[in-house]
């Protein structure tokens, strides 16, 4: 049974009723840093750009900066990620490098290592950034997915679990109604970038 059938079925017994949905094409997935997630990806939607989440990233460099270090190395970091361009970004990273390095090898070098994929978002406008940066959306729908599914001592089946779920989604799902801010702008601009994978009707 594939997806789409498990959704139907699932559908089939609940009132949120919704039009099944097959994932065509993805344009940018900004993901956590989990090995093989972005090579999972790019092997279903070869032309999926992958950015990389930089609250994450900044979540993970804190934890190996000493206490009295971190407000003075947050100062030079934000100089990386808020940078104009890419190329400002990396002269900034280098700056970080010359600075920090000696103390800090081990974030240091996971900046460099993870750069192609944190900084993917340097080539789009500001608005588009803000959009992509961080997985911190789709972590909060985690959160309260998991609010309703751990209060379950346990499931008879995959399918009662599944349920759940989707009826969690059915509930969170109506809160989604604020429209996405300069989002007409933000669409053409995407629509440049991605010439021929978005269509927009004028």
């Amino acid at each position: 049974m594939d997806r789409l059938q498990i959704t139907n079925k699932i559908r089939s017994g609940t009132r949120c009723k919704r039009t099944p949905v097959r994932v065509a094409d993805i344009l940018i997935a900004c993901i956590d840093n989990l090995n093989g997630f972005s090579e999972a990806i790019e092997s279903v939607f070869p032309k999926v750009e992958v950015q990389s989440c930089l609250v994450q990233q900044i979540r993970n460099s804190l934890k190996y900066v000493t206490s009295k270090d971190q407000k003075p190395f947050m100062a030079d970091l934000k100089e990386v990620y808020r940078a104009a361009t890419k190329d400002l970004a990396e002269q900034q990273l280098d700056a970080l490098d010359k600075k920090w390095g000696k103390k800090y090898p081990l974030v240091i070098n996971s900046w460099r290592n993870n750069w192609p994929k944190l900084s993917t978002y340097f080539k789009y406008d500001p608005a588009i950034r803000k959009m992509i940066y961080t997985t911190n959306t789709i972590e909060g729908f985690h959160r309260q997915v998991r609010k309703v599914t751990k209060t379950k001592g346990a499931f008879p089946s995959d399918m009662a679990l599944l349920k759940l779920i989707y009826l969690a989604y059915c509930n969170i799902q109506k809160k989604w109604t604020a429209p996405l801010q300069n989002w007409a702008m933000t669409v053409s601009q995407l629509s440049i970038w991605f010439e021929g994978r978005i269509k927009l009707s004028v």
